[in-house]
């Protein structure tokens, strides 16, 4: 049983370590199914699955050959949040496939948090996707005469125009910091470091800081979403 991401474009994403269980959310309710004991996941046949979640870790290299541990598909606990946090900040369509159930379903990261703990480079992390919608809008000259033909729009489409759910980025460069950032996109550098505490945080971690100290340090390369 795996669990994989696939984008469009670009490589696949394959969870080398298998959570316990993953929470799938449907007809507002939410029900948990356990992947290590059950090894299969079921609803009711029909039933619309919107929202999917669960919690695990990346080991780290020196905890690769433990049981469970896909080698095969691990990578440095860094590049998987890498890989991770940017579908996410970039709303990036993504299909979701968990091999051995049903899932199999074109999805959106919505949440991804994560802590480095441990001595071995381990990284915890919790995950949430929504599901792909398309919506169908009916033109006003459709409405008039009556036909049948509805105008499709994507999700990702609508997403981009309108400006209430625009989402801009900024990649840090060197010699940036959060105050100078905020006054280029016309914001405060405490909106922007709520925003991206996350990201922050797990940075200054991997580069031996025990923290930002509030976003004080921040380093090139390193992608904000800005509020």
């Amino acid at each position: 049983m795996k669990i994989s991401l696939k984008p469009a474009k670009g490589d696949k994403f394959v969870f080398s370590l298998m959570p316990e269980t993953i929470q799938a959310g449907y007809a507002a309710k939410c029900q948990s199914f356990d992947l290590i004991s059950k090894g299969t996941v079921r609803v009711p046949k029909g039933t619309e699955v919107p929202e999917i979640s669960w919690s695990g870790e990346f080991f780290g290299a020196s905890r690769i050959k433990l049981a469970g541990v896909d080698q095969e598909e691990w990578k440095k606990p860094k590049e998987c949040v890498k890989t991770l946090r940017d579908w996410m900040n970039d709303r990036t369509k993504l299909t979701l496939i968990i091999s051995g159930t049903w899932i199999n379903m074109e999805v959106r990261i919505t949440s991804f948090k994560t802590e480095l703990h441990g001595g071995y480079g381990d990284v915890s992390y919790s995950i949430a996707f929504e599901k792909v919608r398309e919506l169908k809008i009916r033109n006003t000259k459709e409405s008039k005469i009556g036909k049948k033909k509805k105008l499709k729009i994507r999700a990702n489409t609508l997403y981009q125009i309108l400006p209430s759910e625009c989402v801009s980025t900024y990649t840090v460069k060197k010699g940036d910091t959060l105050i100078h950032i905020a006054r280029k996109k016309n914001t405060t550098w405490q909106k922007i470091y709520k925003k991206n505490q996350d990201i922050i945080e797990f940075t200054a971690a991997m580069h031996g800081m025990k923290n930002s100290d509030h976003g004080h340090w921040i380093w090139p390369g390193t992608k904000l979403t800005i509020p």
